[in-house]
């Protein structure tokens, strides 16, 4: 399945915010960390990303007079959920969670930096203006296939696998390695049912 010297993993937002105990935590979200440390020798590049947030990011509730946790208001026309104050940027909530191997990473693609616009995917902006720079560093070593695994299922990972397809790689999601948010409730089996409609690989670990 793994094609020598053309392939990626992307190791999406395993920080601590997104762990139990986190200020954003993902159900279980420690789980997927031994299954990637597992996996990461066996790829030709590791992508770590981070959530990288100012302190005055408009994707939190708390930055919005009268609104609550898991609102969805219009940010300046993009419908955006309401979150936690998370991965605020030099925090510990979000650092990489102390048991993920790090050394294993090749580089670090930190994301929603722009106090006005989120960014889901690793690829870009959720208003898709401005990109991260990881599809021009994965074409420029000529990377075909694309693996993903991480936090969270129904939206960074989500995202980063419609934009993989979309850059033209061949997209594999580890789903053992990965877990949702489940916000709204049903958003991970529709996730799921969207990523294979757009011909992204559901895979297991076990089958690398």
């Amino acid at each position: 399945m793994i094609r020598k010297n053309k392939n990626a993993l992307l190791v999406v937002d395993i920080q601590n915010d997104f762990c139990p105990g986190g200020k954003l935590a993902v159900a279980q979200g420690d789980e997927v960390i031994p299954i990637i440390n597992r996996i990461m020798p066996r790829f030709d590049r590791v992508v770590g990303t981070q959530d990288w947030h100012p302190k005055d990011h408009e994707s939190f509730a708390i930055n919005h007079h009268n609104k609550h946790v898991y609102d969805t208001i219009d940010l300046y026309g993009i419908q955006q959920v309401l979150w936690p104050v998370h991965c605020v940027q030099g925090s510990k909530g979000a650092d990489f969670h102390n048991d993920l191997n790090i050394d294993e990473l090749d580089i670090i693609v930190r994301k929603g930096t722009h106090p006005h616009v989120d960014s889901y995917s690793t690829f870009q902006d959720n208003d898709k203006k401005l990109k991260t720079g990881l599809k021009g560093y994965l074409k420029g070593l000529d990377i075909e296939q694309v693996f993903i695994a991480g936090l969270a299922t129904d939206y960074c990972v989500f995202y980063s696998a419609i934009d993989s397809i979309e850059c033209g790689f061949e997209t594999y999601v580890v789903i053992d390695a990965c877990r949702g948010v489940g916000v709204p409730e049903g958003n991970i089996e529709q996730s799921l049912e969207q990523m294979r409609s757009k011909n992204v690989n559901i895979i297991h670990s076990e089958n690398l």
